[in-house]
């Protein structure tokens, strides 16, 4: 039996959004899910135990950082992710390749893999399919992804297409370093802003039967139109039986459309990176919590919200917080901008499985878009 398994358990009758369970060695999720980050083994600014609290059902660590800081060895040695991190939930482990190519200096792309320069201390590492499932595997997670290739969507179709074989190739390679049969392991579609490469991606990952399925290279800085195109013309291809993954989303307007569209899950950095910048996403938008207009406002950031943060402390309080450069401020809002989404997409489900999925996508973007 496969170690992740979905079971859908509402189809909605007016669009693709679907509610369904993922069955995990560490518990089951309910889908449609946010997934909150935690890049280095940390949430920022979250601790475990307040990330349950939250409703956090699964969280997602990064192979590449933690490749580098402090090991995969180290992990390991601690229990893997469960262990070092205290958290019993349910993990996934992405496969470096996206901040290999996004962040990493000097780099040399081959079939063998991508050799770059550390962006830590700059010493030459070397990342592959068989390394990255290799680190993976020594984390722990519950879902590890394929190491694959994002391009950017200035990507012209010639270096697209052969990207997108090289990450077949390179799902090959995972497949075969895969040891762990507790483990699953997600193959990703690519194929930039193409629709003819999408097929055929989408065709050949799923014909290797991997446990579920993800759209990567979407959300890359193209224009919302175009995201929708890809969004809407990849997820259909995707199986119904299996997990789908959109990644890197976290607005709330793209995750409304990646729901509509029939993704089961999603994650970003976003929440909590924009909480260090002092922004709060509340029902009426987001907020830039250094105007100068909640100075003596004393009501609560959002009052449609029960998070501690909403239900304890006043907008001008926060403000306060954030002006003077104090660290609970990225707390406040962190913890807040998390349970916003968690809870955003807990009412999407609920909003499936009355068949009113629509309706609630038109009411709470309506509001917040305003």
């Amino acid at each position: 039996m496969p170690a992740v398994t979905y079971e859908l358990v509402h189809q909605s009758k007016d669009c693709g959004a679907r509610a369904g369970i993922l069955h995990t060695p560490h518990g089951d999720i309910l889908t449609p899910v946010f997934m909150p980050v935690g890049t280095q083994a940390t949430v920022k600014a979250m601790s475990t135990p307040e990330l349950k609290e939250m409703g956090a059902q699964i969280i997602l660590a990064n192979t590449y950082h933690l490749f580098l800081r402090p090991g995969p060895e180290i992990v390991k040695k601690a229990g893997g992710l469960h262990g070092f991190m205290n958290w019993d939930r349910p993990m996934l482990t992405d496969s470096g390749g996206y901040q290999v190519f996004s962040f990493a200096d000097r780099k040399s792309i081959t079939e063998d893999g991508v050799t770059f320069q550390s962006h830590l201390d700059g010493s030459p590492r070397f990342l592959s399919p068989e390394v990255s499932i290799g680190v993976q595997e020594a984390l722990g997670a519950d879902i590890m992804m394929a190491f694959d290739e994002c391009v950017p969507f200035e990507a012209d179709y010639n270096y697209t297409e052969n990207s997108m074989h090289r990450t077949l190739r390179w799902l090959d390679r995972c497949i075969e370093a895969k040891t762990r049969d507790d483990r699953a392991l997600f193959g990703i579609v690519q194929g930039g802003f193409e629709e003819d490469l999408r097929r055929l991606s989408a065709k050949e990952t799923i014909a290797r039967d991997c446990d579920g399925f993800a759209i990567g290279g979407i959300s890359v800085g193209e224009p919302h139109e175009e995201f929708l195109r890809i969004l809407n013309y990849t997820t259909p291809l995707l199986p119904a039986d299996k997990p789908r993954y959109n990644m890197g989303i976290g607005t709330p307007d793209y995750l409304f459309d990646s729901v509509e569209a029939g993704i089961d899950m999603c994650d970003c950095v976003l929440p909590t990176r924009v909480a260090r910048n002092g922004q709060a996403l509340t029902h009426d938008g987001k907020r830039n919590m250094r105007n100068a207009k909640f100075k003596e406002d004393f009501s609560a950031l959002d009052s449609d919200c029960d998070c501690p943060t909403c239900t304890q402390y006043s907008r001008a309080y926060l403000r306060h917080l954030v002006t003077a450069g104090e660290i609970l401020a990225s707390r406040l809002l962190s913890y807040h901008n998390l349970y916003f989404l968690i809870h955003m997409m807990q009412e999407m489900r609920e909003a499936i499985l009355a068949d009113a999925f629509l309706d609630f996508k038109k009411k709470f973007l309506g509001r917040y878009l305003a």
